[in-house]
């Protein structure tokens, strides 16, 4: 059963427990909301402290910081990239960058080229799947010029009349271990850290426990992962369970890594996930927020 309060939404046991969500998504990657239409929901839930993390672009920082300043959101300049660790793709959340920075418009620039030749991929090998021919142009008119992801490929799909649904385009064609699951082009998770760290920002693992790895090689990434300059850790991610939200914070304590939150909200859908919705943050972790002092005596 859902509840509504204002400033509260719960979902069983998920809720929005605090002010700051540090993981979201808009239309500039594979978001359903325009940056502006994202703060302006995070207004209306009672966050105070937004990232966008928009996959390898800051564009949705870009557009929503002036209507976040309107709206009184201290809007962190936020970035999910790829990258890969021992041929595993992993995501690195950048928060509190310097934008304007050479080393992170290079980054944007590089990740722009790799999901080019990714995207190119994905195409040949869901079309040789499909027994059928994707023009890669009219995929690119659903992303209306942002970053080209799988969501586009799929509605491309959906709308040809290949598949029914999304699910169905994810579950047989563009999910993980499936065709359209490209690993290839990304850069190495060092070089990604070191962008985030030269640009002055915090490195965050994202969702670490969906990459199905053992504790042994989870450990194993993260000790890489700090000695890259990584500092933080997603303790209280979206829909996370009690058992994988303890597992994380476990791994945070013993690795002394600092704590981060956010929903990973891509738009409005059925299951209920939205701004803010994650599993209470850990009280005994250091969270990552303490290294900006502004968003520390917005806390206070």
């Amino acid at each position: 059963m859902m509840e509504r309060h204002y400033g509260v939404f719960n979902v069983g046991v998920f809720k929005l427990i605090s002010t700051i969500d540090l993981h979201c998504h808009t239309t500039a990657s594979d978001g359903t909301l325009s940056p502006e239409m994202l703060v302006e929901r995070a207004a209306e839930r009672g966050i105070k402290t937004l990232a966008i993390t928009d996959h390898d672009t800051l564009a949705g920082f870009r557009s929503a910081k002036i209507r976040a300043d309107e709206l009184g959101i201290e809007l962190i300049s936020g970035i999910e990239l790829s990258c890969v660790w021992g041929g595993i793709t992993i995501h690195i959340v950048g928060l509190n960058m310097d934008v304007n920075s050479a080393v992170m418009q290079e980054a944007e620039k590089r990740q722009v080229i790799a999901r080019s030749q990714r995207s190119k991929l994905i195409a040949e090998r869901v079309g040789k799947r499909l027994k059928q021919t994707i023009d890669l142009d009219a995929v690119r008119e659903y992303a209306n010029g942002d970053a080209l992801g799988r969501p586009h490929f799929a509605k491309y799909m959906i709308d040809q009349g290949w598949v029914p649904n999304m699910a169905v385009a994810f579950n047989k064609y563009l999910g993980a271990g499936k065709p359209g699951d490209v690993k290839a082009s990304w850069p190495e998770m060092e070089e990604v850290v070191s962008w985030i760290v030269d640009a002055g920002g915090v490195a965050v693992m994202a969702h670490a426990h969906l990459y199905k790895m053992t504790r042994t090689k989870l450990k194993a990434c993260l000790h890489d992962f700090i000695d890259y300059g990584g500092k933080g850790l997603e303790v209280a991610y979206g829909k996370m369970d009690a058992n994988q939200r303890g597992q994380m914070t476990a791994l945070a304590k013993e690795l002394e890594l600092l704590g981060s939150c956010g929903s990973d909200f891509h738009g409005p859908n059925r299951f209920g996930l939205d701004l803010g919705v994650m599993p209470t943050f850990p009280t005994d972790l250091i969270p990552v927020w303490s290294e900006w002092s502004e968003m520390s005596a917005a806390q206070a």
